[in-house]
């Protein structure tokens, strides 16, 4: 570990404090209807689609809406990718992509997960990369912004508005996309162009290697679908190696901007919160204990990958990082322009939230750098999270904190002045266990059947640890994965398909109805014995309830996957 690490991440945490509070202004600017200045092309999209942006629906009808526009994207987005190759913008004359890998690619791109079992450059034409995956891209950011709104108003609303009412879908849809996904993408996508991303039409370029070899490099409109795959917290690369693609993330100037990209509509999105509900220091007590997580995790991955591989310490590989010009550590599946720190915060950010962007292959790290990945992403990726994923998933766990504190004084739970009931609680749980079946029924279906097992490349504990990501990964709408795994098999598209969907949507619609089971209760004043969510007291119970969670429900299967590969390490034997 070196001093310039620690300023990298240090400067990182700092742009993400710095942008909280005004992007966080203009959200709530924006989903009150208070930033218009695209009125009419609202009015025009309403007008053609029939709706009645001044329905204020209840979360039932909001939930339907939801699911009406995630079925119709996945279909289209599925025969789209199955014609490919009748349509447009297909100089590479790719064929038509095979109906398991149509169904998976759709469900991932709907659900915001981006998980990918193909190359990109090599499967998809430039009308599949900007018509579907980047149109998806923007919606299905924007279908998480919407919720996590909708929760917010049910908690803001004082319960004596119409029963159970949290807002309008398509509202929330149409401004979350034309007011913040696209501005913020379309600056960014010029910062990544000014760095050297490539942004082209023209077809593939035939050189002639140093060596005397034949090469085609692939080119295409890269940036404009890098902005939004950040921003989104989608993840899904334009190239097979994703941001450690020198088209995509050419210089550490840009992985600073990805990386900032990442996090900033999900920190922002804990002020909003403050703000709307009348108590900004609840929302900076929500920042402080998605950053304390955060940096538990970056901190470990940087110290476990820092300190390399005993294995290779004892067979005489020098590891050491004080040398000039040797990065020492585990420089295994990194790229040398960004070294041991940068890959270690993205690995962590990217998890923390639920993007899957890579800029290292995660497969390639120590165990215990590896775990991490994988811890964040089982905790619900609620540190930070996916934009609008990471508040409502916290939100449940606030929900839970409170909860369990009022049980310890013997009071009925309350948060913000809102009695925390039977129903509250169920909708909670059911958000809380849905996750891990999804997971751990997936992981067992795959260790257990031999379709699953052909695709391991490991045996022993670090093939079990390519499968449980995998689902985690998946369920998680993340997408980044220990690639290890072949995963564009019959077996995997089916099921990762399914994994995703159930991990999007069976988690959505909970929160809703727990929007709306808020959205009904009326404001009782705080009294003395009103657990406060405020201070350094709420903060480390929250982080207790989130890691006792997360441990109660996965860690048996941890303990089979990358502990044990921690402890061969340590005794010198390879896994």
């Amino acid at each position: 570990m070196t001093t310039i690490g620690w300023l990298q991440i240090a400067l990182f945490s700092l742009l993400i404090l710095g942008v909280t509070k005004p992007l966080g202004l203009y959200l709530v600017a924006v989903f009150d209807g208070r930033v218009r200045w695209l009125s009419r092309l609202e009015r025009v999209l309403f007008r053609l689609s029939g709706v009645d942006p001044a329905e204020d629906q209840h979360w039932s009808r909001y939930a339907m809406s939801l699911l009406a526009f995630s079925a119709v994207s996945l279909l289209v987005t599925y025969v789209a990718l199955r014609v490919q190759n009748h349509l447009p913008f297909n100089p590479h004359a790719l064929p038509a992509v095979p109906d398991r890998q149509a169904f998976e690619t759709a469900a991932s791109f709907v659900t915001n997960t981006n998980w990918q079992s193909y190359a990109g450059e090599r499967t998809m034409s430039y009308f599949s990369q900007m018509t579907q995956l980047a149109v998806q891209n923007f919606v299905s950011a924007a279908v998480g912004l919407s919720v996590a709104f909708a929760l917010i108003r049910g908690v803001a609303r004082k319960g004596t508005e119409a029963s159970g009412r949290i807002g309008n879908f398509w509202c929330d849809l149409v401004r979350g996309t034309l007011y913040v996904l696209l501005p913020l993408s379309l600056v960014l996508a010029l910062v990544f162009v000014q760095q050297g991303a490539i942004q082209t039409f023209a077809t593939s370029l035939d050189v002639t290697t140093l060596e005397g070899a034949a090469q085609t490099i692939p080119l295409g409109p890269v940036a404009s679908q890098e902005a939004i795959k950040q921003l989104g917290t989608n993840g899904g690369g334009f190239f097979n190696a994703n941001s450690a693609h020198p088209f995509e993330n050419p210089t550490p100037l840009s992985n600073l901007w990805q990386l900032f990209a990442v996090f900033a509509i999900p920190a922002a999105l804990v002020y909003a919160l403050g703000l709307m509900v009348g108590n900004r220091r609840h929302g900076w007590a929500l920042l402080a204990a998605m950053f304390l997580l955060f940096a538990v995790g970056v901190g470990t991955t940087y110290w476990a990958e820092a300190r390399g591989n005993p294995i290779h310490a004892a067979r005489g590989v020098d590891v050491a990082s004080q040398l000039v010009g040797h990065a020492g550590g585990n420089m295994e599946g990194k790229e040398t322009r960004f070294g041991i720190s940068a890959s270690a915060l993205f690995a962590t950010v990217t998890t923390a939230a639920s993007c899957g962007a890579v800029n290292a292959m995660h497969d390639s790290f120590t165990p215990i750098g590896g775990l991490v990945t994988m811890v964040n992403m089982q905790l619900g990726e609620l540190i930070f999270g996916g934009v609008g994923a990471g508040l409502y998933g916290m939100l449940i766990m606030v929900v839970l904190t409170v909860f369990i504190a009022g049980l310890m004084v013997g009071r009925t739970p309350e948060y913000l002045g809102k009695r925390i009931q039977a129903r509250e609680v169920q909708m909670a749980m059911l958000y809380v266990l849905a996750f891990p079946a999804v997971v751990l029924g997936m992981s067992a279906l795959a260790v257990l059947l031999p379709d699953g097992l052909v695709g391991r490349t490991n045996l022993g504990p670090h093939g079990l640890s390519e499968i449980l990501y995998a689902f985690t990964s998946t369920a998680a709408n993340n997408g980044s994965a220990f690639a290890g795994l072949s995963g564009g098999t019959d077996f995997y598209n089916t099921l990762f398909g399914v994994s995703m969907l159930f991990g999007r949507f069976a988690l959505i619609v909970p929160v809703l109805a727990l929007a709306g089971f808020l959205a009904e209760r009326r404001i009782a004043p705080e009294t003395s014995g009103t657990f406060p969510v405020t201070g350094p007291m709420f903060v480390v119970l929250l982080t207790g309830v989130i890691v006792i969670v997360g441990a109660l429900t996965f860690l048996p299967a941890l303990a089979l996957g990358p502990i044990v590969e921690q402890l061969l390490m340590h005794t010198g034997r390879m896994f």
